[in-house]
């Protein structure tokens, strides 16, 4: 997950994205009434009928303003729209925004917003209603913990008129855009921003967009209802259809063991199941009945973060050794049957500035880790076969949260262990509530931190790595890292849109990182969903979370 984010061990961080469009649909017009019987072809969408959806994680909050977690935008990305749309290819489209300018020192963006767009409360889609989401976003009592820091430093948005919002920033922000096409700068009305803005964590009917969808209800730890929102009909220019979805209820069920999720799929007892986990999928493949759907992730890899400024991490000779001790490609390979691919940046692949050249750069290499542990002083070993250094023990502590670990990532965890006692480091995994691990976590108190990070932007970097993203104001410097040459490469590439000079300064605080042994890659995730053939139309976004808008299933 995020931090913590919908599914790492500390969260979401996780979250995921981009590579080949995968769908099972055309785009062309409903056929048939919501009376009506009729049988949809696989190029013909149907309007009408349902979807249950399977996921393996719940929200800790549903507030895209302050929740950290993919699995909350990706589930608020049905009630939520954006001022943009961006393709697989990084291209920015029409949304809730009909055209934007660019100012040339990109410190200011001003959007034309579309007339007929209304909230499902009734309310208009606006130029003070853009202001007022943003500012709320950054307002110190909402307590953001990632969406603030997609704003940057935003100084405010001024309404210029009814339909035209110019949002200012006190530095050059080339990374706005992207920011601006994700759930977690999603609109909230302007009237539940005043009236509810203390109960949006909890979700339901209060939790009131523009999407196309609404949030009818949540039963905790059992289901998520979303009903189809008839009046919709402002749908980015990268959706299949206009109008209304197709679905008239999306109902997200959560089942958090894998095998009950992929039984109750195969059982009929829903249409689509997500987290297919990675020794289910051959059989998947192999079920005549069902269709396997997968996307790598964009922006940071499932990751641990190694605290630079905690001991044993100050020296950069044991995190060096801490990274060599890991049998990454081992490990990931048994833990995720060869579905998962093991990572060497802390960008994915398939993100924007990807550095091939750390690929096999810092291999498995255990005579290595113990030379530079040797050379840290940690030369001792006890009766466990711990090493020490006078008198104590070489241990590092990264905690746990029973309630959000997914992906199996507690196993792997446990592999970790046993590669790293072979050098004699002990890592320790305490359990602990998401209450007391955010404490802790922002306090800087463990040594270690995981997750991953779905976002189609290596300004994900500025985020983990910029000194002034600290935890405690909504940014995910878990390496509690202080380099003033990170600094400047991340904020130089968030200053600007010239490609060239993006991936020279992204492919140098990458190279720095690792080197200096302030993250560990461990692997890229991927979103994987096994669905019944008779629903069509599944795609992911560029975050590699599914997208139901364009959904559609064949009438029985």
């Amino acid at each position: 997950m995020r931090f913590p984010g919908p599914g790492h061990p500390v969260a979401r961080p996780l979250r995921l994205a981009v590579a080949a469009t995968l769908t099972a649909g055309i785009l062309l017009t409903a056929c048939g009434s919501d009376d009506a019987p009729a049988t949809g072809t696989a190029g013909t969408p149907v309007a009408g009928g349902s979807v249950t959806y399977a996921i393996d994680t719940e929200p800790t909050c549903f507030d895209i303003h302050v929740s950290p977690q993919d699995i909350t935008a990706a589930i608020q990305r049905n009630v939520f729209d954006s001022l943009v749309a961006e393709d697989n290819s990084g291209t920015f489209h029409p949304w809730l925004a009909s055209s934007w300018k660019i100012a040339p020192d990109l410190r200011s963006y001003t959007f034309t917003l579309r007339r007929d767009v209304t909230f499902t409360d009734g309310t208009r889609f606006d130029a003070a209603a853009v202001k007022a989401n943003f500012d709320h976003i950054v307002a110190p009592t909402t307590k953001s913990r990632f969406a603030a820091s997609l704003l940057g430093s935003y100084t405010g948005t001024d309404v210029v008129d009814e339909f035209t919002a110019r949002v200012n920033f006190a530095q050059p922000f080339a990374p706005f855009l992207q920011a601006a096409s994700t759930a977690y700068l999603g609109f909230y009305s302007p009237k539940t921003l005043t009236a509810h803005a203390d109960d949006l964590c909890g979700g339901g009917p209060v939790a009131v967009g523009t999407g196309p969808f609404t949030f009818t209800s949540y039963t905790k730890g059992q289901s998520i209802v979303l009903t189809r929102n008839p009046a919709y009909k402002w749908a980015p220019a990268t959706a299949k259809h206009t109008g209304a979805a197709y679905l008239d209820t999306l109902t997200i069920r959560i089942l958090k063991e894998n095998s009950t999720r992929i039984g109750s799929l195969t059982s009929g007892q829903i249409d689509v199941a997500g987290a297919v986990p990675p020794a289910n999928v051959a059989a998947v493949e192999a079920n005549g009945r069902l269709q396997l759907l997968r996307r790598d992730a964009a922006g940071s890899p499932y990751s641990l973060y190694l605290n630079t400024a905690l001991e044993p991490f100050t020296d950069e000779r044991v995190r060096q050794a801490f990274q060599r001790g890991l049998n990454i490609d081992q490990d990931v390979k048994t833990v995720y049957f060869g579905q998962y691919k093991r990572a060497w940046s802390p960008l994915t692949a398939v993100t924007p500035s990807y550095d091939p050249s750390l690929e096999n750069s810092w291999p498995y290499d255990p005579d290595r880790a113990n030379q530079l542990l040797d050379e840290a002083g940690w030369t001792g070993r006890d009766s466990a076969g711990y090493r020490t250094r006078d008198g104590r023990r070489l241990t590092a502590v990264w905690p746990i949260m029973p309630a959000t670990v997914r992906e199996q990532r507690d196993i792997l965890g446990q592999a970790f262990q046993e590669d790293l006692k072979k050098i004699g480091i002990e890592l320790t995994r305490p359990p602990l509530d998401p209450g007391t691990f955010l404490k802790q976590a922002y306090a800087g108190t463990f040594a270690v931190l995981d997750f991953s990070w779905a976002r189609f932007e290596p300004d994900v970097l500025r985020l983990f790595f910029h000194s002034a993203s600290t935890l405690a104001h909504g940014g995910q410097n878990a390496s509690f890292l202080t380099d003033p040459e990170v600094d400047t490469w991340t904020s130089t590439g968030a200053g600007t849109l010239d490609k060239a000079v993006r991936d020279d300064v992204y492919a140098r605080a990458q190279q720095r990182v690792v080197k200096t042994g302030a993250v560990v890659p461990v692997y890229t995730a991927a979103t994987i969903l096994a669905a019944e053939k008779y629903v069509h139309g599944i795609d992911f976004d560029t975050n590699s979370w599914p997208q139901f808008y364009d959904v559609w299933r064949d009438r029985k």
